[in-house]
C-alpha cells in the first residue's frame, strides 16, 4: 500500500491552552473531518513551556480533508483578523448551520459581512460560493456592508438576481 503523501502547507494553529477544544469542536462542526494524532507534554518539555505536563502540545485534525494542526503555546500570541479561514457555502442553510455553530460563544462585535470571531478567537468569514459574483452586481456591495451574517435571497435580491 503506498504512503499517503502529506499536504505541502498545513496551516498551524497558535493557542494558549485550547487546542484541543478547539480541535475537537472545529471537527464537530464540518462533515468529512476528523482528529489526528495528538502528541502531550512531557516533564521535561512542560517545565520549559509553562504547559502542564500531559496536556496536549499539539493537536492534527483535517476539516473537510483540509490538514491542520493546533499548538498549546502559551498566551505569548494571539490570533486578530489578520488571518482567517474562509467557508464558502452553496446554500442559506449551509450558511446559517457554519455561522451558528462556529459563532457559538463568539465575539458578536466581530461580526460584519459574513466575518465572525469564534469563541478562541479566531477569524472566519461563511460566505455563499457565488459571492465574487455577486457583489459586482449594483446594490449587492451596500446591501451586503449592512449584514453580518449573509443573507442569500437578499443578497441575491439586490444583485437584482
Amino acid at each position: 500500500m503506498a504512503a499517503r503523501v502529506q499536504q505541502r502547507i498545513t496551516p498551524f494553529l497558535w493557542f494558549d491552552h485550547q487546542a484541543e477544544d478547539a480541535a475537537t469542536h472545529y471537527t464537530s462542526v464540518f462533515a468529512d473531518s476528523r482528529m489526528g494524532a495528538i502528541t502531550r507534554y512531557d516533564a521535561s518539555a512542560a517545565k520549559a513551556s509553562g504547559q502542564r505536563e500531559g496536556t496536549a502540545m499539539t493537536v492534527a485534525f483535517e476539516l473537510d480533508g483540509q490538514p491542520f494542526t493546533a499548538l498549546n503555546g502559551g498566551p505569548h500570541f494571539k490570533f486578530n483578523e489578520a488571518v482567517s479561514f474562509v467557508v464558502h457555502c452553496a446554500t442559506q442553510d449551509e450558511i446559517d448551520h457554519f455561522w451558528n455553530r462556529l459563532g457559538e460563544g463568539g465575539d458578536p462585535n466581530a461580526q460584519q459581512c459574513g466575518w465572525l470571531k469564534d469563541r478562541f478567537g479566531l477569524s472566519w468569514q461563511v460566505v455563499p460560493a457565488e459571492l465574487p459574483e455577486l457583489v459586482n452586481h449594483p446594490g449587492a456591495m451596500a446591501a451586503l456592508m449592512q449584514m453580518k451574517k449573509i443573507d442569500l435571497a437578499a443578497l441575491r435580491a439586490a444583485a437584482g438576481q
